[in-house]
């Protein structure tokens, strides 16, 4: 079976058509149980999330700040595995037709096997990974076998990438670019920065993929600031700390759907 690329880029496509930014939401599997984070994926999407990134649990995140890493926490505590977010990606993509990323970092997929961890994510449905700490000069074997099951690789660009380096990393991604809005770990912030607006327009001198902003949004007000620059507004530790913050699994699915809701709204009045 071949995995959902393309239905990625017709989303983002779409979105682009209709004139705004595409909504991409960020959900560790697992969280706060496997099932609980499958319905919360459905939530988001219900919210009006229009791509999401599953979070595959890592116990030494270079990336996260402290809301996704104690989401990680109880995650890998509950004993979630790779198989768990399989079935994540492949129960929240047959529920809503949605495209449906793993972010990783590599380590996990290394000792799984790439061949196998590719071939399994496109049975599942997945549209592609995210891979944060995977150097392009080595990921060649990765990217065989991505492209070969219909998976996107998504590599990350920061403000300190330099033009060259920008033009090294888009060419070997698909999908979309993601583009860090600062530098530092996942987690909510008062502003986005100019430094995001200025990457986008660096990255995009570089390649026609869609160039989308992560880090630091929380509200609408910051994913319309945002998406008045980027192709896409990815948010991942507000959804999280609602979760966190919900008194019960109820109460977290109710807060991170209205946040879906409200960020949907945001990124339509650009």
């Amino acid at each position: 079976m071949s995995g959902n690329i393309e239905l990625l880029s017709t989303t983002l496509a779409a979105a682009k058509a209709e004139g705004r930014a595409a909504l991409i939401a960020y959900l560790p599997a697992g969280f706060p149980t496997v099932d609980g984070g499958i319905e919360a994926v459905k939530a988001v999407i219900a919210g009006g999330a229009d791509v999401v990134e599953i979070g595959l649990p890592h116990s030494d995140p270079v990336l996260d700040g402290p809301v996704i890493q104690t989401a990680d926490d109880i995650a890998l505590r509950g004993g979630v595995r790779i198989a768990d977010v399989m079935r994540t990606v492949r129960e929240a993509y047959e529920a809503t037709g949605v495209p449906i990323l793993v972010m990783t970092y590599w380590n996990p997929i290394d000792r799984y096997g790439v061949e196998r961890f590719t071939a399994e994510l496109a049975e599942a449905g997945g549209a592609g990974c995210i891979l944060p700490d995977l150097p392009v000069q080595e990921s060649a074997l990765w990217r065989e076998h991505a492209e070969k099951h219909g998976l996107a690789t998504v590599f990350v660009v920061a403000p300190s990438s330099q033009d060259v380096r920008l033009a090294t990393i888009t060419a070997a991604g698909s999908g979309f670019v993601y583009a860090a809005s600062l530098m530092g770990v996942t987690g909510t912030r008062a502003s986005v920065g100019a430094q995001a607006q200025e990457l986008v327009g660096r990255t995009r001198a570089t390649t026609d993929l869609p160039v989308c902003v992560g880090l630091g949004v929380s509200n609408a007000e910051q994913a319309a600031e945002v998406a008045g620059f980027a192709d896409g507004v990815i948010v991942g530790s507000a959804f999280v700390k609602a979760m966190l913050d919900a008194p019960d699994e109820t109460a977290g699915l109710d807060a991170v759907r209205s946040l879906a809701g409200e960020l949907a709204q945001g990124v339509r009045k650009r």
